[in-house]
């Protein structure tokens, strides 16, 4: 195994990079926020990453304690990735990369790969602050539908497909919606005003989008 690649400055910026500064090591942590992983369904939503690239950086995290490696019981019998305490630490840092990012987006390109799930972390801050705000919502969009968690301090914070059980909001918004909610220039609770976002549900997070 070869050693760590270190900038050497005794600075905790510095030391944070050397384990999360190299590429594709960050969107490794987004897909893994949503619970464990099988390497072949990450590669298939990391588009662009080679398989030795994926292999390489996963080896890494796990060497830095971001992620354990585990083998599914019979009848899975499959290794998942999942993300260690530590590892589920960076979830503030990409949702501040994430807001950061929001005015770079700009229209989406014909050639920009998305999932729906993409949309977790913008839609995340948008429901922060809201009454209620803690609890089980789902998302339906014209690329796929996922569901959150938002509020939540351990395990999952999103994942694909519908809500297991039934879920305490269902926002149901077009592309060009989410689109603006993530480059921040459309809030979560003025779309849901305007009529953009569908929002059933009796739970209290419904009532304050709706009310919000």
């Amino acid at each position: 195994m070869s050693p760590r690649r270190s900038y050497d400055q005794y600075c905790s910026a510095a030391r944070a990079l050397d384990s999360v500064g190299d590429r594709w090591t960050l969107l490794i942590v987004r897909e893994l926020l949503a619970g464990p992983r099988r390497y072949t369904d990450l590669h298939a939503d990391l588009p662009g990453v080679s398989t030795d690239v994926l292999a390489s950086r996963l080896r890494d995290m796990e060497r830095e304690g971001l992620t354990t490696r585990r083998r599914l019981p019979p009848p899975g019998a499959a290794y998942v990735y999942e993300l260690t305490a530590r590892g589920r630490q960076l979830l503030p840092v990409l949702q501040a990369l994430s807001a950061w990012g929001a005015p770079a987006l700009g229209e989406r390109a014909a050639t920009d790969a998305v999932r729906a799930h993409w949309f977790a972390l913008p839609l995340l801050r948008g429901l922060e602050g809201l009454e209620g705000e803690e609890g089980l919502v789902e998302v339906r969009l014209e690329e796929g539908v996922f569901h959150l968690w938002p509020g939540r301090e351990e395990g999952p914070v999103y994942g694909d497909g519908p809500a297991p059980g039934e879920p305490d909001a269902r926002l149901t918004l077009d592309a060009a919606t989410c689109e603006e909610i993530s480059r921040g220039t459309l809030a979560l609770p003025a779309a849901v005003r305007a009529g953009r976002v569908a929002v059933t549900g009796e739970g209290p997070l419904a009532k304050g989008l709706r009310e919000g």
